[in-house]
């Protein structure tokens, strides 16, 4: 038996050398992992609405992707047209109200806001959240970059979900290649992957809807000011599991202080109290299984080390991914939900 023979029994080798192989390939095209992440998510929630349609009445891809494509587009046409001026609008202003307050004489003559804010500081809490923001802004100051990262991504799930067999007969002829082994390896790597990454993403997903409802509800009920950009803000920091909830208490905080005081405030403590029981009583065992939730001091590391790697992305999918590398080394088993 030959050393290449022996190689390509021990599975365990052979799986760890293909798994590196896809690590040093993602990391030189982490220069376009945007599209990547988002072409994946979107396939992903497209294809499981898919799946779940075809269990209820069995129908052809084409006719429930074509459609639903079809309303997306629709629906971002008509909100670039009537709503995003009027929120970008909003944000500005909004900024503009905070960072005066920031710097007025009550905010600075405060002790009780000022305690507050040295013990976020202590936390290290608002690093994360400037990390995001500053990510955010950049963002909306290239407008032309996002949006040809969200096109093409939209594109690629689009022709995915509507090609999705003939991609799946076309995958074949690698598996049944000369270096077949390695597209099985590549095959069972994206299988544990899909299964763990993109779970824990659809569940963080409908997890930061849900959050955001109740949170947009309540501020409603309170009358703050500019309601859109704040939902925007408040979506966006609830795709990071855990710490999201808590960094978005502080521009809610300063904000409900300038509008109603310390009732205010207090009001979006409790909001914020009651989101985060929902989500670890009712939400996440529902959604996330307890196969996948982690202990909040590993959440914690593993949101800071993915932070520090992979920018603000990494607040996003470091716990998908660190979820993914445990079923992988076999320390914790995810289950498919399918």
């Amino acid at each position: 038996m030959t050393r290449y023979q022996k190689f390509l029994n021990n599975t365990s080798l052979r799986r760890a050398v293909v798994l590196a192989s896809l690590v040093i390939v993602l990391w030189l095209a982490r220069s376009v992992m945007s599209t990547i992440l988002l072409t994946f998510i979107f396939t992903f929630l497209v294809s499981s609405l898919v799946r779940a349609i075809q269990r209820i009445y069995p129908i052809r891809p084409a006719f429930v992707v074509v459609p639903l494509y079809a309303i997306i587009v629709t629906i971002v046409l008509y909100s670039a047209i009537h709503f995003v001026p009027a929120v970008a609008i909003q944000s500005v202003h909004l900024f503009n109200s905070v960072k005066d307050f920031y710097y007025s004489d009550a905010f600075a003559n405060n002790q009780a806001m000022q305690w507050v804010l040295s013990s976020i500081n202590s936390m290290n809490l608002d690093e994360q959240f400037k990390a995001g923001f500053s990510t955010v802004l950049q963002y909306v100051g290239n407008i032309g970059a996002m949006g040809v990262t969200l096109f093409l991504s939209f594109i690629l799930s689009f022709f995915y979900t509507l090609e999705t067999k003939a991609l799946n007969e076309f995958g074949q002829n690698f598996l049944d290649s000369p270096f077949g082994w390695y597209f099985q390896d590549l095959k069972y790597f994206a299988d544990k992957f899909t299964n763990t990454f993109g779970v824990v993403i659809e569940a963080q997903i409908f997890i930061a809807i849900v959050n955001t409802l109740i949170t947009t509800v309540t501020l409603i009920v309170m009358k703050m000011p500019n309601i859109p950009s704040l939902a925007i803000m408040v979506f966006l920091l609830s795709m990071i599991p855990v710490a999201g909830a808590i960094i978005s208490v502080v521009p809610l905080a300063v904000i409900a202080f300038t509008v109603d005081g310390w009732q205010g405030v207090l009001t979006i403590i409790v909001m914020i109290a009651v989101i985060h029981a929902l989500e670890a009583y009712v939400l996440n065992p529902k959604f996330m299984s307890s196969r996948t939730k982690l202990p909040v001091f590993f959440t914690f590391v593993v949101l800071i080390l993915a932070e520090r790697l992979f920018g603000t992305w990494g607040l996003i999918v470091g716990i998908p991914v660190f979820t993914f590398l445990l079923d992988v080394f076999g320390i914790k088993k995810i289950a498919n939900t399918d």
